[in-house]
């Protein structure tokens, strides 16, 4: 789990500029985070199951759900006292027309930024509301954390497990070109993802945090020891520690 925010529509200000010469590359972010679809998964029962992870060093979250891979909820607020943090998702909005989604049932990574004063290095309670459902995930502590709620984001890719065998991976680039996983590899303590790469797609000109949950299956990879993911393709090369 690594990487940290500032709010994040301040820091589009900042970037704003060099977005319009850096184009669709792999870079920071739009106010409203994305997760690309995960094949179809689970059952009935893992609708109302609520996990999380921490992501860009200490400085942010992601909260996984259950339902259609092309309706991911978005973060709408996020309180915090003392070390519980409370977020409200709610369904992403539409043009004013009731949005259409797919009918699979799917993991969703949603990311918000942990509000100043929250400590990364010590155990963290997220209380969850998403429509009908409430739901309280612990998140460890990450001792190895070294950023600050509140503070910039170094815009650096992150990782953390939420489940056996699953992690949600934060990249920073076009909100409109996620990334899109081709291949996934994986065993004990390291694990390979490749990335579709579309050099004529057309992207928009923001810098956004994207979600993207990999899945390597239960007993597959040792999520309980150091973990090194690599990135290929997608301009996204590179490696990941995930802690």
């Amino acid at each position: 789990m690594t990487l940290a925010l500032r709010p994040l529509a301040s820091v589009i200000g900042l970037v704003a500029a060099a977005l319009l010469v850096a184009g669709c590359t792999a870079g920071p972010g739009a106010q409203t985070p994305t997760s690309s679809p995960a094949p179809s998964a689970g059952g009935v029962d893992d609708q109302n199951d609520v996990e999380g992870t921490l992501l860009d060093d200490g400085r942010m979250f992601a909260v996984v759900t259950w339902g259609s891979s092309t309706c991911v909820p978005q973060v709408d607020t996020v309180e915090a006292q003392g070390q519980t943090v409370t977020v409200t998702l709610v369904d992403p909005d539409g043009d004013g027309t009731e949005k259409a989604c797919t009918a699979d049932l799917a993991p969703r990574a949603s990311i918000g930024a942990l509000p100043e004063g929250v400590d990364p290095t010590a155990d963290i309670t997220l209380n969850v509301s998403y429509g009908d459902i409430t739901d309280d995930v612990d998140l460890d502590a990450d001792p190895a954390a070294t950023g600050t709620p509140g503070t910039s984001t170094e815009y650096l890719p992150s990782a953390g497990w939420f489940d056996d065998g699953g992690l949600v991976l934060l990249t920073w680039g076009s909100s409109s070109c996620p990334p899109v996983v081709d291949s996934l590899e994986g065993s004990g303590n390291a694990g390979t993802a490749t990335f579709a790469t579309d050099a004529d797609q057309a992207c928009t000109m923001d810098m956004a945090p994207r979600a993207t949950i990999l899945s390597f299956g239960e007993d597959t990879v040792d999520d309980d020891a150091p973990f090194t993911l690599t990135l290929v393709g997608g301009a996204l090369d590179g490696t990941v520690e995930v802690l």
